[in-house]
């Protein structure tokens, strides 16, 4: 048993002061301060902590849900209204102070705390819950004061490793040999009434071994587990979704975060996707193992991929990119549909991903992951991240996978289904925070993957480039370079200049049966930003300049293909917030393409909030992008198609035009409450009409013809979408989607091949106590495929693929508290669902019949596999 005043549990008796009020108590030598600060964010929290700590103060806490901000510090040493002051001149109100609007409208969109609703104490007449008007006062622990002589009162909270105070939720506290007590609230609350001849107050937490303390007297408790507490580690966390869309952005930009990708595997970004609805991942062919990806109706080229707003996997990379960056390394993806800001280039044409690695400053110190599936494939991830010194901090992320499997045919066609091979990766990163507004970030990446596939019985040193056997094989080694240089004004926050810097290095060397294809690109990318605002934040504006240089060499079937393109730019967007619930933001490009000459880029987005909840969002402009047309069709390839380019001229890429488009959307937002739990519907709809594409031209099985556009291509997109709470802790997805899509092919206007006009889906997730059971259900209809009328009657296909069912699940379980570790098992494609004869000739692979391109569905049946995770925060 233990008093009030024993080695394990210190408890400070706050005589008449609020819980919430500003409170100082002794602690030893120091003193315990707390006292409200407003935010809304983990940046929020970040930015007032690191405020708050100068020479004097000890620890410092803000918590995210209460808004208390917790001060361990020496009386002596730090003056606190130097502190409040500190807090202020950041952004971040106080009860009795408040900050600048200048530098709380530079804050992120994410930090607008004003905007949201101020937190509202549990009971609003109960001294212990409410946040006290007069947060200076500072009343003498032994003054008197009315007390309710029938209940105690208190909070309960812990020391981290690093000295920051947390709210221990739901730990209970009960009167010792009975079962009457309570337990605390989300900001480790409690009240207990009194009871007779009872001095002894039992507080355990989650299981751990509990312990006594003596009430002596009534006053208010804060009771503080020291460092030597029986209660091991706690982490209290607020719920977040899954998937959120942030209601203030102008740029309707869709989050998918760490919680959603472990929905699924996830090994690779390709299937970061499975859960999403407005993303189509599939397989590219029936050999290659290559992922691709829709939006819009588009193929996955008309998405501008960034990795943390630098260039992704693009150019040569596009085919097997999306199996480049590992699913383990990633933190989260921004998912936005049609045009995006000019300051992130002029490509995107159908949307954005972009991909947030892991970082140094916030990612777990170690991280692994092993995965391994009924194929054989197996995944094997380390994170490591340190802090090196006081403003330096790294993180080393590592990658392998590795399939030796070499007779995975699940539709029994004589060909492997996946290919076999090894590809390792990895990334070392750095980042340096003077904290005086200076940042720096920098690294390197690399990637070598060797991949070989065919029949069955292929064997590359004896069959590769004969007709013995059909086989194929790509190598793939990729090296990158990249920084980020940015400094904020300290006295003007929303005042900042950055300088984004990348290069990259990447080969491919590959065969497809007897044809050969060889690349290398050489990639350097430079982007100046500067931000402001005109008069006051009402008017923000960014501006820069920036300068893309890429220098290709392709052999396809010793025919080489040369080109180099540099293109310098410069940019400038405009917003124009007058209201809280309006934002206009108007972009410009003037791009010179090395050889296209110059072309401007106009961009505009408008969201408007007509009453609380309800978000509607407008945006138009266009995009350009050269096409990459063997790298891009790596699929056509495993054919025996003669490739053909039709009016071609000398000095562009390929002798073929850049690619040309105009993008329209809207989008509807709506909030609402179902069951107190909160709901989101939204539906959103985009036209996208081509003035010029590279068309990739299959509908005459016996030959691939490119050209550029000679009519009309556009495509229509429309979906809704509808996500819901209906029972605790069970969140369910449901989204319907309708594609449009047209080209002109040989001058008809043709329904674009291998695209579904519709698709529904389902997502269930459910979680209990550590154990997390998800479910996903697809409904992909049906799709044309190109013609093969002219080929033999054994090796023609329907002109239509019949409507399918994907279903995915896992079932996962989350085991310890301090170094946590999830085991996970789950399948893909639960109903065994195979497209039959996604080969044509496949018993003739040398023939001009042969075709591997033509895949509409899965070709790999079901999949079971399952991992390991385990984190050291």
């Amino acid at each position: 048993m233990k008093t009030i005043t024993g080695s394990l549990i210190i408890a400070f008796l706050l005589s008449g002061t609020s819980i919430f009020s500003q409170v100082t108590q002794p602690v030893g030598k120091d003193t315990l301060v707390s006292f409200t600060v407003y935010g809304a964010c983990v940046q929020c929290k970040d930015r007032i902590e690191k405020a708050a700590k100068i020479k004097g103060v000890r620890s410092a806490y803000w918590d995210e849900n209460t808004k208390l901000l917790s001060l361990l510090l020496s009386p002596a040493m730090a003056d606190l209204n130097k502190i409040k002051n500190r807090i202020a001149a950041v952004g971040h109100d106080l009860e009795d102070r408040k900050a600048p609007d200048a530098v709380y409208n530079a804050l992120p969109a994410c930090c607008l705390y004003r905007k949201m609703p101020k937190p509202v104490p549990v009971n609003q007449s109960d001294p212990i819950n409410q946040v006290q008007k007069d947060s200076v006062a500072i009343k003498p622990v032994n003054q008197p004061t009315a007390v309710d002589l029938h209940e105690v009162k208190g909070v309960v909270l812990e020391t981290d490793s690093k000295g920051r105070f947390k709210a221990l939720a739901g730990a209970s506290v009960i009167w010792s040999g009975t079962n009457k007590g309570g337990l605390t609230d989300s900001s480790g609350v409690f009240r207990v009434s009194r009871m007779e001849g009872q001095n002894d107050l039992v507080v355990s937490y989650a299981g751990y071994r509990s312990d006594t303390l003596r009430i002596t007297g009534t006053d208010e408790l804060r009771i503080i587990l020291a460092s030597d507490k029986k209660l091991r580690e706690v982490t209290v966390t607020s719920k977040m979704r899954s998937t959120y869309v942030s209601g203030i952005s102008s740029i309707r930009t869709q989050v998918m975060t760490q919680k959603e990708l472990f929905k699924a595997a996830c090994c690779n970004l390709s299937e970061s996707f499975e859960t999403n609805p407005s993303v189509d991942v599939s397989y590219s062919d029936a050999v290659t193992g290559a992922k691709q990806i829709q939006l819009l109706g588009l193929s996955g080229i008309y998405t501008q991929l960034t990795v943390e707003n630098l260039p992704g996997p693009r150019g040569i990379a596009t085919s097997l990119g999306l199996n480049s960056i590992a699913g383990p390394w990633v933190e989260s993806i921004q998912l936005t549909k049609g045009i995006g800001s000019v300051a992130n280039g002029f490509e995107s044409i159908a949307g954005q991903i972009n991909v947030e690695l892991k970082k140094p400053e916030s990612g777990e110190r170690l991280f692994a992951n092993a995965y391994v599936n009924d194929f054989g494939k197996t995944d094997i991830n380390l994170n490591l991240s340190a802090k090196v010194g006081k403003k330096w901090v790294t993180a080393l992320l590592l990658h392998d996978d590795f399939l030796f499997n070499k007779s995975v045919d699940g539709n029994r066609d004589g060909f492997r289904d996946l290919p076999s091979g090894n590809q390792f990766s990895a990334i070392n990163r750095w980042k340096y925070d003077d904290g005086k507004g200076w940042m720096i970030q920098a690294g390197v990446k690399m990637l070598n993957d060797d991949r070989t596939g065919g029949e069955l019985s292929f064997n590359p040193s004896t069959d590769k480039l004969t007709t013995r056997k059909y086989g194929l094989g790509i190598s793939t080694q990729r090296y990158e370079g990249f920084a980020k240089i940015g400094y904020v004004f300290p006295q003007k926050k929303y005042k900042s200049i950055g300088l984004q810097l990348a290069t990259i290095s990447h080969r491919q060397d590959s065969y497809f049966g007897l044809t050969t294809y060889d690349a290398k690109q050489e990639t350097f990318y430079a982007n100046l930003i500067y931000q402001s605002i005109i008069g006051s934040t009402i008017h923000k504006f960014r501006m820069g300049t920036s300068f893309a240089y890429d220098r290709y060499r392709e052999v396809l079937q010793l025919v080489n293909y040369k080109r180099t393109e540099a293109v310098p730019g410069v940019f400038f967007e405009y917003t124009w917030a007058p209201l809280e619930q309006f934002t206009v933001v108007a972009g410009l490009r003037a791009d010179h393409n090395s050889l296209f000459g110059f072309f401007a880029t106009p961009r505009l987005h408008i969201r408007y909030e007509p009453v609380s909840g309800t978000t509607i969002r407008l945006s138009a402009g266009r995009g350009q992008r050269t096409a990459n047309i063997f790298a891009e069709n790596t699929s056509l390839l495993v054919s025996s198609r003669p490739v053909s380019i039709i009016g071609g001229s000398t000095g562009k890429a390929y002798g073929l035009d850049p690619e040309v488009a105009w993008n329209k959307g809207i989008s509807i937002d709506q909030k609402f409450k179902l069951f107190q739990r909160d709901g989101l519907f939204s539906v959103d709809f985009f036209r996208n009409d081509f003035s010029n594409q590279v068309i990739a031209d299959q509908e005459d099985p016996a030959q691939l013809r490119f050209y550029n556009l000679s009519g009309r291509s556009y495509s229509n997109s429309f979906q809704a979408e509808l996500s819901v709470e209906p029972l605790k802790s069970l969140e369910l997805r449901l989204a319907y989607r309708y594609f449009d899509v047209k080209t002109t092919y040989g001058g008809k206007l043709l329904q674009k091949p291998l695209v579904a006009t519709n698709r529904a889906f389902a997502n269930l997730a459910y979680g209990y106590r550590g154990w997390k059971f998800d479910y996903t259900f697809n409904l992909i209809g049906q799709k044309r495929i190109p013609g093969t009328a002219t080929n033999p009657p054994a090796y023609q296909r329907r002109t239509q693929s019949p409507a399918y069912v994907l279903m995915n699940a896992q079932i996962s379980k989350t085991l310890g508290k301090k170094y946590p570790m999830d085991l996970y098992i789950g399948a893909e494609n639960l109903s065994n669902f195979k497209q039959r004869d996604a080969i044509i000739a496949g018993d003739q692979p040398f023939s001009p019949y042969f075709d591997a391109s033509m895949v509409w569905g899965p070709v790999t049946g079901r999949m079971i596999y399952l991992g390991w995770r385990f984190r050291i925060k």
